[in-house]
């Protein structure tokens, strides 16, 4: 048993800090590409202009921001935890028990919220449904809405804060066995698995069969409606993105559901502390984190728009976009002008110029 346990213990230090690295550096550059692609479109550039014909960007900038906090606090001290057997005591207990569990908390559910947000909204946008469509909110409403989860969820976790305190093991536990239930029940398995999981298949596999309908629909009139055809594709992209985004949390939601489960069904039972649970633990809360840490791979492999983005950030490649001026003044009787001409690159990649 010995053996297995070092097996767990050499397994989360290994992965969790390979996590650590990528998920911190993928997370960045989510945020990076979210935050020009949630731009209005007089600030966004044109050619991209496509990839912003609804408010997924909003909400999935509002996960990656979550996501990163999840790997930057929870992540780390869960390696702590089950890599280093880090103890726990009551001169630390604020920081890693108390506010670790209402950040991990927080911000993974904001950050599961959002994708969920973002995949009805790709379901509305996508439908043959006009009335439908008109549910999609604008962008003023989309960000009023992302504060109001924010600070919903923040004050829904307020009691993580409160209860989770140190046993005399040096672990973190809650200590009130009515809220325990609530937690493990409530939290854990129905807001953490059961909802987005269900919530996910449903919307992603309607917005999968829409947009399967839309492109039967463009490729018999593509010659004459070839921009349409354009932004369809851009859609799609995005589409295929958050699906890609949803198949990923459930598959890997539910190894961490069931942990939570066996909790609740065996709170008062040394199997809990067996080293096979151990090994289970350890698994299912390496998937769990899979959810922030995979994100940006997922959407860069899935996604060319999203892959011609990153690239442009990697290698600050910009557009250069000419701008003439044109200023005509009369100075004689005579009828004569002149022409001052004033140019201005403005510091984006070769494009043809625009004469205003």
């Amino acid at each position: 048993m010995d053996q297995l346990d070092a097996i767990s213990n050499q397994i989360m230090i290994v992965a969790g800090i390979l996590m650590y690295i990528f998920g911190s550096i993928g997370n960045i550059l989510n945020i990076w590409v979210f935050a020009i692609w949630s731009r209005s479109p007089n600030q966004s550039q044109k050619h991209y202009r496509h990839s912003q014909t609804s408010n997924s960007s909003l909400y999935l900038l509002a996960s990656s921001i979550a996501n990163l906090f999840v790997i930057i606090y929870p992540l780390l001290t869960r390696i702590m935890f089950d890599g280093y057997h880090y103890r726990v005591t009551l001169n630390n207990v604020l920081i890693f028990c108390k506010l670790r569990f209402y950040v991990l908390h927080t911000f993974d559910l904001i950050s599961l919220i959002c994708i969920c947000m973002a995949t009805f909204d790709r379901y509305l946008v996508s439908s043959r449904k006009v009335r439908l469509r008109k549910l999609s909110t604008r962008r003023q409403q989309t960000k009023l809405i992302i504060l109001f989860l924010v600070v919903l969820i923040g004050l829904h976790s307020v009691p993580v804060m409160i209860f989770f305190n140190v046993s005399s093991t040096g672990k973190c536990t809650i200590l009130s066995t009515n809220y325990l239930y609530y937690y493990l029940c409530t939290i854990q398995i129905v807001l953490h698995g059961i909802i987005p999981i269900i919530f996910l298949s449903i919307f992603g596999l309607l917005t999968f069969k829409q947009l399967k309908r839309i492109k039967t629909r463009s490729c018999s009139r593509h010659q004459h409606h070839h921009k349409r055809k354009k932004g369809i594709s851009s859609d799609k992209q995005l589409s295929r993105m958050l699906l890609l985004m949803s198949l990923a949390i459930i598959l890997s939601s539910i190894p961490y559901c069931i942990e939570q489960s066996l909790n609740v069904m065996f709170i008062r039972d040394d199997r809990l502390n067996s080293s096979y649970f151990f090994f289970f633990h350890v698994i299912s809360h390496i998937l769990f984190y899979t959810n922030p840490v995979t994100s940006f791979y997922i959407y860069y492999i899935s996604t060319p728009n999203f892959r011609i983005q990153v690239k442009r950030i990697i290698f600050c490649q910009k557009r250069v976009h000419y701008v003439l001026y044109y200023q005509v003044a009369r100075v004689s009787s005579t009828h004569s002008t002149s022409v001052n001409i004033y140019s201005k690159a403005s510091i984006e990649r070769a494009s043809k110029p625009t004469i205003l």
